[in-house]
């Protein structure tokens, strides 16, 4: 039995999609889900004791077909990557809402597939 099922597509949109990825921020408040053929993110709220979704916004990802995305440590940043533009693109977290907003133009990228933060050696 499905505990709950909500569309990662905003209301009205006509066209193929597919999901990527999706990641939970480690404050437990928000999901994060990449869409494939909408070119977006889909961010949500998570609410607290049921564990149920809100949309929050839906923002493109300047690229076409979003492969991946990760946190940085701090989970104040999203990185995405888009495969088929072979591009990256940043985004800063609102700690409060969720909401993403882009920070600078999407960086060049040769063919994106995974993306990962690793410690610096001291």
């Amino acid at each position: 039995m499905a505990f709950e099922t909500i569309s990662t597509l905003p209301e009205g949109f006509k066209g193929v999609n597919t999901g990527a990825e999706i990641l939970m921020h480690p404050s437990g408040k928000f999901l994060y889900a990449t869409n494939r053929g909408h070119d977006s993110v889909a961010v949500f709220s998570v609410q607290a004791g049921t564990g149920r979704l809100s949309p929050i916004q839906y923002i493109s990802t300047q690229g076409k077909t979003p492969r991946n995305a990760d946190f940085d440590p701090t989970g104040k940043w999203l990185l995405v990557t888009n495969q088929d533009s072979n591009n990256a693109v940043v985004f800063r977290i609102d700690q409060n809402t969720g909401r993403l907003t882009q920070t600078g133009s999407p960086v060049s990228v040769p063919a994106p597939f995974c993306e990962r933060f690793l410690p610096v050696g001291k």
